[in-house]
C-alpha cells in the first residue's frame, strides 16, 4: 500500500493538531481563595446556599482600592469566582 502526498498532509495535519493541544495544556493557573479564617465566610455561604454569586457578595468589602487592590487588567470585579476556585478541603 502506498501512502500518497494527500495522506502524507492528512497526516501532518492530525500531527499539528494534537501539537497545539499538548501546547495549549499547561499548567493551570487559576488562584484559589484561600482557606483561612478571612475567607471561611464565604467557603460557608457556598457550602449552604451552593450559590457563587452569593458567596462572592462580601469579596469587595476587603478587595477594593483602599484594601486589598486588584492588579491592573483585572477582569470585572463582582465576579471573583469566575475565575477564582474555592479550595475542596483545607490544604
Amino acid at each position: 500500500m502506498k501512502i500518497h502526498k494527500r495522506d502524507w498532509l492528512f497526516i501532518g495535519l492530525i500531527l499539528a493538531v494534537l501539537g497545539i493541544f499538548y501546547a495549549i495544556s499547561g499548567k493551570e493557573k487559576t488562584k484559589y481563595v484561600p482557606f483561612d479564617d478571612k475567607h471561611k465566610p464565604f467557603y460557608e455561604t457556598f457550602a449552604k446556599t451552593g450559590n457563587k454569586k452569593e458567596a462572592e457578595k462580601g469579596c469587595e468589602d476587603c478587595h477594593n482600592e483602599k484594601g486589598v487592590p486588584f492588579p491592573p487588567n483585572h477582569p470585572s470585579k463582582n465576579r471573583c469566582l469566575l475565575c477564582h476556585k474555592l479550595k475542596r478541603e483545607k490544604q
